[in-house]
């Protein structure tokens, strides 16, 4: 059943483009003048000529620099702005021909930007949201105890928005946006500002919500945590081109030429220095040694060290994602996806 779910195609994006004119600045202030009433203008090419396609219950981290397109693509999506050309359908409508039906399929959380009422309790929120969305009442109401009950926020829903915590907020505002059962879920900077243990939590959140619902969920974050822990796959998009797109564990692979590794045995060493292997630390006992991926076989060696030695303790250290991030931003962008 799984598999089959997983082929239904939810989000596609056939050459997307995009354009916007901004107005050129001029120096001095017989330019600024004349200017005024002939402006000048030059094009901003935010999206260029992308193609991807999500699957049900896949949940996607949608990356970039500033002003990579990461927003411009996602408003498209989402049906508030126009593309200058291609084609794109999200549950199967087209988000701009379709746009006030496709509303009531997809679930948005900006962190940045609340949906909730400031000086109201969430719960007013809530109720005039079934509302907008035409919820049967009952319906509605099991609907959201549920989600209160699993966002943990009995408790804060009857206090106005304004006197909750940055996590508490936001807790709100997941429910807010799966009051309706959305097949679609937008998420823009939802860990945004928040400490690590309530990061901790929305991501959890986040994990359950897609496992159980099987919602498709696409991410952007500048923070490569959220990325790495709730994402296996990953469109990185530059200069409104998408660089790269695939699973994380193969960014790894492609990406991650050095790996430090540290271990301890139970009897003397045995080590054989080769190329690819620079020692940093080495006692009788043990090892501290950066491997060269590029010109050793990681798992051979691996595998070579434990038929060896005694192996008490071993550690492997790998760059932080956001490093590996980096140089993919860093790549000239690319037509071809991988």
């Amino acid at each position: 059943m799984f598999k089959q779910e997983k082929s239904i195609e939810m989000v596609s994006v056939t050459n997307l483009s995009k354009s916007f004119k901004l107005r050129t600045p001029q120096k001095g202030l017989a330019n600024k003048f004349f200017r005024y009433f002939k402006p000048q203008y030059r094009e901003l090419k935010a999206v260029n000529n992308i193609s991807f396609s999500l699957k049900k219950g896949e949940i996607v981290g949608f990356i970039g620099p500033n002003g990579a397109g990461k927003s411009t693509t996602l408003k498209i999506l989402s049906g508030i702005l126009f593309p200058d050309g291609g084609k794109v359908t999200v549950c199967g409508l087209d988000s701009q021909k379709n746009r006030k039906e496709l509303a009531y399929r997809i679930g948005t959380i900006f962190g940045q930007k609340p949906q909730l009422w400031f000086h109201l309790p969430a719960i007013d929120t809530f109720n005039l949201f079934s509302r907008i969305y035409e919820l049967d009442q009952k319906e509605y109401k099991k609907r959201r105890d549920y989600l209160v009950k699993r966002f943990e926020i009995e408790d804060i829903i009857t206090q106005p928005v304004r006197k909750l915590s940055l996590g508490q907020r936001m807790r709100c505002e997941f429910v807010l946006a799966l009051l309706h059962k959305p097949e679609v879920l937008f998420l823009d900077e939802p860990t945004i500002g928040m400490d690590v243990v309530i990061k901790k939590t929305i991501r959890e959140l986040i994990k359950q919500i897609n496992k159980e619902e099987r919602v498709t969920v696409i991410l952007t974050s500048h923070d490569m945590g959220d990325v790495e822990d709730i994402c296996e796959r990953v469109i990185v998009i530059n200069h409104g081109e998408i660089i790269y797109d695939d699973s994380l564990k193969k960014i790894k692979e492609k990406y991650v030429t050095k790996k430090i590794v540290r271990l301890q045995t139970n009897k003397p060493l045995v080590f054989t220095k080769r190329e690819g292997i620079k020692v940093i630390k080495k006692t009788e006992f043990e090892l501290e040694a950066e491997i060269d991926t590029t010109k050793v076989s990681f798992n051979k060696l691996a595998a070579g060290f434990f038929d060896k030695n005694d192996i008490e303790d071993v550690t492997i250290e790998e760059p932080p994602i956001e490093d590996i991030i980096e140089k993919i931003y860093k790549e000239k962008p690319k037509n071809s996806h991988k």
